[in-house]
This record gives C-alpha cells, sequence and structure tokens, in this order.
C-alpha cells in the first residue's frame, strides 16, 4: 500500500483502498470520520458501476449496446458524461471521452485489470471524438460501437463530488485525496491543507501547502505499459492520439475544481514545451518537472517546504 502521502498524525484521518490507488481523507470534526468513509466508499462503488469499460454490466456497455441510439442513464452517469464533455472544451478536445485502444488498456488499469500487452494502438484521427456524443439531460447519445472512456474525469470528478457532498451533509471540513487528484470543501484545519508533491512513483515527497481548492496529478512515469509499437504512455497528441514524446515527466496543478485541474495537467503534458505559457494565460498554479529533473512554476504555486 503506498505510503501516507496526505495523512497528519492526528485523529480525523483514514485512508483505503480505491480502484488502483489509495484514498486519503481528512475531516476537520473526527467524531464524522467514519460516516465520512461510508459516504466515499458508496460514491465509489456507484461511480465504478457507471462506468467502468471493463464490467459488461456498466453503464457505459448498455450505451455502447445501444448502436447509435439514445438511451435514458442514471443521473449519476449523465453527470459523468456531462463534466467529461465540459472538459473537452475546456481542453480543445485534449481530454477526450471517446475511446481507443490505448485509453481501454488504461481503465483496465484503473478498475484493477492488467492492460493488454499487444495490439495497442491510437486512435486514426477519422475516429469519432467528444463532438459526436448527444446529452439531452439523461439521454445519451454516442456513436454506433463506441464505447466512453471517462476514466479520465472519473477519479477527478469522484474527489469533487466526495468532498462536496461530506461538506454539505455534515458542515465540515474536509480533504480527500484519491491518487493524485485532490478536492477540498469547508473551512481548512490551522495551517491550511498540505500534501506532498512526488517526481516520480517512488522516492521521497516535498510536502507543499495546496495552492487553491484543488489539486491534480498526471506523470508520464506512473502510467507506462508495452504496446505493439513499444513502451506508451497515457500522453497522446490530441490530433492523432498517438503516444507522445515526453518533455514533462509529472505536471500538478491547482484549481477551484479538482476535475479541472486533471484536464489541464493532462492537456499540459500533451502539449508539451507550450503548456507554460498556456497554463499562465488561463491564470492557474502549476508546478511542471522536466525529463531532466529541471522544475518550471506557473502563477502562485506555493514554495516547497522543507519542515
Amino acid at each position: 500500500m503506498p505510503s501516507r502521502e496526505f495523512l497528519p498524525d492526528r485523529s480525523g484521518t483514514t485512508e483505503l483502498p480505491v480502484w488502483d490507488t489509495v484514498a486519503h481523507l481528512i475531516v476537520t470534526s473526527p467524531e464524522r470520520l467514519v460516516d465520512a468513509q461510508d459516504l466515499v466508499i458508496d460514491q465509489v462503488a456507484a461511480i465504478e458501476g457507471a462506468c467502468n469499460q471493463v464490467c459488461s454490466d456498466s453503464e457505459v456497455r448498455a450505451l455502447q449496446r445501444a448502436h447509435g441510439q439514445p438511451i435514458q442513464v442514471s443521473p449519476l452517469l449523465a453527470e459523468l458524461v456531462a463534466v467529461s464533455l465540459r472538459e473537452a472544451r475546456r481542453s480543445d478536445g485534449d481530454v477526450d471521452p471517446t475511446s481507443d485502444d490505448v485509453l481501454r488498456g488504461q481503465d483496465r488499469e484503473l478498475f484493477g485489470v492488467p492492460p493488454r500487452g499487444r495490439g495497442i494502438v491510437g486512435r486514426t484521427p477519422s475516429a469519432p471524438d467528444w463532438r459526436s456524443i448527444r446529452r439531452n439531460g439523461r439521454e445519451i447519445t454516442v456513436p454506433a460501437g463506441a464505447l466512453l472512456d471517462l476514466k479520465a474525469i472519473a477519479r477527478a470528478h469522484a474527489a469533487d463530488r466526495c468532498a462536496w457532498l461530506i461538506y454539505k451533509r455534515f458542515e465540515i471540513g474536509v480533504l480527500v485525496g484519491i491518487g493524485g487528484d485532490i478536492a477540498t470543501a469547508g473551512d481548512a484545519p490551522a495551517g491550511g491543507w498540505r500534501t506532498l508533491v512526488r517526481a516520480g512513483p517512488v522516492g521521497p515527497g516535498v510536502p507543499v501547502r495546496l495552492p487553491s481548492t484543488a489539486m491534480a496529478t498526471s506523470s508520464v512515469v506512473s502510467r507506462q505499459w508495452r504496446g505493439g509499437g513499444g513502451t506508451l504512455t497515457n500522453t497522446l497528441y490530441p490530433a492523432t492520439s498517438r503516444s507522445a514524446a515526453p518533455v514533462w515527466r509529472s505536471v500538478l496543478v491547482g484549481a477551484f475544481q479538482c476535475a479541472y485541474a486533471r484536464t489541464l495537467s493532462m492537456a499540459a503534458l500533451a502539449r508539451g514545451h507550450a503548456a507554460p505559457d498556456w497554463l499562465r494565460d488561463l491564470g492557474v498554479s502549476a508546478r511542471l518537472m522536466a525529463a531532466d529533473g529541471e522544475v518550471v512554476t506557473v502563477g502562485r504555486w506555493p514554495a516547497d517546504e522543507t519542515g
């Protein structure tokens, strides 16, 4: 199990396994910790049931079986699709919920199934993209045969959703961290919310104060596997969906919402050298680590703390 990245040494904190990672939960009222943990468990299970591409009885598989016809989905899946389309629009298509073999391999990993090791190739430029998805309330239409890939936003939105629901239900301050996706709600503890920044999947982290109410991390180090043409990463060129040569080893973005921070961190990996100026124009805080270890900060990213 990964190290206790988010947990201060005090009551009101816990961690639990979620998908391929660990969820960390901090609440400012320790007596509500068990209730908050139960809420997180229920929400994660519901999100997995809606968007797991691997399970034949998930809702995204039902959409695929509709063969291009509109179907009514649950309020939760409609919400996930709406958020995913919003983030695709915000990123000019860099983060796209339409499926391809590379992303299906990552989805299998997210939900605990090892990715396939052969025949993984990027989506062709002529394949349908996010603009081909239609949503009218809970009525969703996807192109015939398409399998929605919502994993890019599922984990981040889970953090957003859990933090907000815990705050509204119990009127307490809360931090929910799922892997590298962190969301907060309510009043922070004295000294603010703190977490660790990691340059890679192993090694010590550097403690920092959260630069905003949410933060997300994307990295080419922790998402690699062997495909038909060599090692693939989750960094894709928007126009072709082919694996991108990594300019940045990792990108952390602080924003008002975890799903937005996740979108920007993923898109920054794909945009390469243009990413710092793009993030700066958006007015967000970010920390980008280059492949050679050089660190570039954008906006009001807090200085790394050594104590």
